[in-house]
Formats: structure tokens, sequence, C-alpha cells
């Protein structure tokens, strides 16, 4: 047995460390990618991004080459001509010691960026002369080139990746560029493709003398995915266009799939001005305006109270909750009179069924119909979450899920939100009647009112807005497939689409008309309050507008909102009116609306937030 165990103690001991030193040698090359190691340097290869196109193949994002100065502080010679390099990369002795001392601070071993984002030219002047530069080093890159001059909110930017972001995906090293905001944020995984990595060997005396070990570690770049997103190019550009000198947002969605086709937000942004050396000084610039907020995308962010809109949803609650029917009326006179001393203003007068209602936009209809949803019910609060529970099955008071990174909930109380402020009760229905007609407390961003429509047209039931159609060699989100339905039957929806038909033909949107094009629609006009100088000051009031088309068989759903637009047919009408035939005919015959849309704006309006002018209100 002895005679055994000392050779079989050998041999294991010999196994171990052969094993040790294959896993040393050929498995672990964390010691390489270190690159703190004096004999290896390393070199990635950067790819190029994948190129983003629209809904119909057309090109939207491709790439352009780019240039990064890299400086490694270790190998910095003694006696560089620090003046000639400043010369060459036209920046001052000051620029020079500030970068090379948080290089040092980086990694002394290890390349970071000195001058960043050079074009041909400027590395040509450079590249000529680098040999005399040692430390210096020359990587390619690739910025973005666009192919059209739209859609800044929805492609985002890309830039440096910043030292957080570092450690916590050991992927990135300093002066890697990274997808900010938008599509470029949310697809990065898929649009930055895979770096390459090549790893030099070095001689005692620092010289790169080859690959190391022939090459077996060095990795070739991948470049980036493709992507097809939902947007229709031209319906994004002609969006942007028809919001001139106007503050607001489009959304425009495909009913039957959740497909965004168009999300615009104005005032808007060259994407162009967050590429290059500028980018930075131009970020500066867009950030600080603070009136306009271009950097802003009021299209998902902005919340709003809807307004008139929102009056189709008490309508839909109404039928389902069987306090009224399609022939069930309400006599208005001028107003409803929900209490001592209290009045809500209505510009109709009569007796109106819901058709009439919805296409007169009769308040008094609709607060009443509020009035016994809630009063259905032994007490307002079971009321109210009744009433809550409906909405809240449109998507509305949290965020859609849409795969774009900002967003907001917008607004949808429930009873306990009432409980906080009337702690000792005392509230009912008449105390929260503005919700009745999309005042109150409700808000609603631009989407979530599209995204209204859209599960209007389809008379119940919705599909996760989103912004991706197609990944190259990839698949998209399967929640993008999912089908939400609403609490509401499908039957209650007939009477409320044949209303907002006649918006069009008989109601407030009867001189928006289009030829061919059977639209569903509603105006809406919000009041709009805000703090000036610490003064609660009401401006003039927003216009929105929503709607659908074609009736039967809906293409397009789109919601638009214009800040301080007076009503709804005014702005935001004509806007949705034209937005909805160039996408269904490519062309437009309402030529009398585009030509006031392109060329008429509201700057006048904006300007009396500084300028003192009183602000139209009610008109």
């Amino acid at each position: 047995m002895r005679k055994i165990l000392l050779p079989a103690l050998i041999i294991v001991g010999a196994l171990l460390i052969s094993a040790k030193l294959y896993y040393l040698q050929i498995i672990d090359d964390s010691y390489i990618k270190q690159s703190e190691n004096n004999a290896i340097k390393v070199k990635y290869e950067y790819p190029e991004r994948g190129y983003i196109y629209d809904r119909n193949g057309n090109l939207m994002v491709a790439n352009q080459p780019s240039y990064d100065i890299m400086v490694t502080p270790k190998e910095l010679s003694d006696n560089i001509d620090t003046l000639q390099v400043c010369r060459l990369l036209n920046v001052t002795k000051e620029y020079y010691i500030d970068k090379v001392n948080k290089a040092r601070v980086y990694s002394p071993r290890l390349p970071s960026v000195f001058l960043a984002q050079l074009n041909k030219k400027e590395f040509a002047a450079f590249q000529e002369k680098i040999r005399r530069f040692k430390g210096f080093d020359i990587v390619k890159r690739s910025l973005r080139d666009y192919q059209i001059d739209a859609g800044a909110n929805v492609f985002g930017y890309i830039g440096q990746v910043g030292e957080a972001t570092i450690k916590k995906q050991p992927y990135y090293k300093s002066g890697d560029l990274i997808g900010r905001q938008g599509v470029e944020q949310v697809y990065e995984k898929e649009l930055r493709g895979i770096k390459g990595v090549k790893y030099i060997q070095k001689d005692r005396f620092n010289r790169e003398i080859g690959p190391f070990k022939g090459g077996i570690y060095d990795t070739i770049a991948i470049q980036g995915k493709d992507i097809t997103l939902t947007l229709d190019s031209k319906l994004q550009q002609y969006g942007e266009a028809l919001m001139f000198e106007k503050r607001g947002g489009i959304v425009a969605i495909e009913p039957k799939s959740g497909e965004i086709l168009a999300l615009v937000t104005a005032p808007t942004y060259s994407p162009s001005l967050l590429v290059g050396r500028e980018r930075s000084n131009n970020y500066k610039k867009l950030e600080k305006d603070t009136l306009g907020i271009p950097l802003y995308d009021r299209g998902l962010l902005a919340e709003y109270p809807p307004g008139s809109p929102f009056k189709i949803l008490t309508g839909l609650i109404g039928l389902q909750e069987e306090v009224i029917d399609e022939n069930t009326a309400f006599t208005c006179r001028h107003g409803f009179s929900y209490g001592r001393g209290a009045f809500m203003k209505c510009h109709d007068s009569g007796s109106n069924k819901l058709h009439a209602g919805i296409y007169k936009s009769c308040n008094t209809y609709f607060a009443n119909t509020f009035r016994l949803t809630i009063d259905k019910y032994t007490k307002p609060e079971l009321g109210v979450e009744a009433w809550s529970k409906h909405l809240k099955s449109f998507g509305l008071g949290n965020f859609l899920g849409y795969d774009l990174p900002p967003g907001r909930r917008g607004l949808i109380p429930d009873a306990n939100y009432y409980k906080r402020y009337y702690p000792n009760g005392g509230w009912r229905s008449s105390t929260i009647i503005s919700n009745a007609i999309g005042q109150g407390e409700i808000l609603m961003t631009p989407i979530q009112l599209a995204n209204m429509m859209a599960t209007i047209a389809n008379k119940g039931y919705y599909y996760t807005p989103h912004i991706i159609k197609e990944i190259k060699d990839g698949e998209i989100d399967e929640k993008f497939t999912k089908k939400h339905q609403t609490t509401i039957d499908k039957h209650y929806f007939d009477p409320i689409i044949e209303g907002m038909y006649d918006v069009y033909n008989i109601g407030t949107a009867s001189l928006l008309q289009v030829k061919d094009i059977k639209i569903c629609g509603k105006t809406g006009t919000a009041e709009n309050f805000t703090k000036i100088n610490g003064v609660k000051t009401q401006l003039t009031d927003h216009s929105i507008f929503v709607a659908f088309a074609p009736k039967d068989d809906p293409k397009i759903a789109i919601a638009v909102f214009v800040e301080n637009g007076y009503w709804g047919s005014r702005w935001a009408g004509p806007i949705a009116t034209l937005m909805i035939e160039k996408y269904l005919k490519g062309k437009i015959t309402r030529k009398d609306l585009e030509v006031r849309m392109l060329t008429k704006g509201l700057k006048e309006e904006y300007a009396k937030v500084t300028s003192g002018k009183p602000f139209t209100i009610n008109k």
C-alpha cells in the first residue's frame, strides 16, 4: 500500500500543478486584461453602432468616423514638446496639464481621452506627427450621422461614459461612448455592438514587438445590430413642422398594434447639435432655455388636465355603471349648478342626449353623469373607487410601460387621495365635480391621451405603446404584443364613437373635415395656471384635440396638446386633422389649415409671461 501511496501523491501533485499552470497561462487572462502589466498593451477596436430605420425602411440614423486622441501618462516622454502638441490640437497648455493630471489619477498605465471627436482634417494633421509624441495614441470611433433633421427626442444621443457607469459595468472604459436618452439609451446593448481587443507584447524597453502569444486572445469588433422603429419619419418631420412657434406635444399611435407613429415635442432641436466636439456646449445652451425647455419631452413628461376629451371616459363609465343610456337626457341652461353659489359654465343650452352631449361638448351632460356615477354607491369613496378603477384600466394614472426612458404617471385620484385632503370627511360628488370634464385633480400626458384614443378605436383594448418594431437578429419584448382589456364592455363604445364622428360632421370640429376620411374626434380646452413671481396666475387655456381615423377601420389615433392655444379647434384640431390626412393619404388637401399651422404660432402669447401683457381667459 505504501509503495502505491507515494507515487500516487507525486502524480496527483504534478497534475494539480499542471492544472494550475494551464489555468494561469491559458484560461485565466485577467492579468492581461487589467493591462497594468508593463509588458502588455491593450488596444480596443470600436465597432460601428447599429443603424436606425423607420417603419418604411427609410434610414434615419447612420454613422460617421471620429477620432479620439488618447494619452497614457506612464508612457509620456520627459522631453515631449507640449507646446507643439497644444498647437496641433488647438488647446491651451492649461488644458494639456489638466487632462494629463486627470488621466494620471484614473490610471498611469491605462489610456484616457485627451481630446475627443476630432474630424478627418484635425485627425490627419496630428497623425502625421504622432510618432514624435510618445504616450499619445489615436482611437477611431463612430459618431452618429442623422439622415433626417427631426426626432431628437426619440433618438436621444451618445456621449462619453461616466465614472459611475464604468464602475458598475466593466465593459466600458474611459472614453467609451454610451447611449443617453431615447432609443440610444434603451437599446444601448443592441446598438453598441461588441468591442474588439488586441493584446500587444512589449519588450523591456517598452517597445511593441508583436501580438501577445501570437494573438490567441485577440478578438474582432462586432458591429451593433440595426433596429427598425415604429416611427413614420415623414409624419414625424411633418408634425415638428406643424408645431412652428408653438409649445406642446403630438403623439400618434397605430391602434391595432400600439406602435408609435409620431412622437413630437415642441420646441425641439436638431439632433445633429449633440454630435461632435460642440456637443457639450450645445447641450448647455439647450439646458439654459428654461422657458421653451427643448430638452423636455412634452409628449411623455408633460402632465396636463385633459379637458373635454375626458368627457368620453365619463360617458363610458356612466354607461358601464348603468346610470345613463343612449337616451338619457339632461337639460342645460348654459351650465350646471352643483351647490349654493356653485355653477359650472357651459356654452350650450337645451335638452341633450348622450350623442349630442358629445358632439356639442356639453358640460352639464357629463357633470350629471359623473354625479350619478359617484352617487350610485352608498358612500362617495366607494363611488370614486369604482370610477378610478375604470379609468386605470385604460392605463391612466400609471406608467404605460413604453420603451423610452422618461415618463410620468399622470394622476387619477382615488378615495384615499380625497381622504388625505378631507381628513374629517364632508366631501361628495359635488365637491369633485370638475373631474367630470377633465379638470379638477386629473392629469394626463399626451401619450396617455393618445393611448386612450387607440383604446376607444379598438372598442375596449390596447397594446402597450412602443417605439421598437424590429431588431436585426433579435427579438422585441413580448409585453408589446400583450392585449390589455378595459373594464368597459365593447358594445358601450358604439354610441360614444358615433358622437365623436359627429364632432367632425356637425359639432365643434365641423370646420376641420377632410374629404373621403371619416374622422372621429373630440375638441378640448383646459384651464392653465402657473406661478409668476410666486403668485398663482391663470394663463391662456390649452388647446387640446384627440381623434382616430378612419371610423370603421382605425389606422391612426392621435392626441395634440398646444400650450396656451385658446380652444381645441383653433390650433390642436387643425394639427390633428393634417397629421391624419398626411398619414392616410400621403398628401394634403386642406391647404388652408396647413399654411396657417406652418406659418403662424404663439410666440407673442408665450412672451406674456415676461412682458406682463394680459392673458386671454375663457375666450
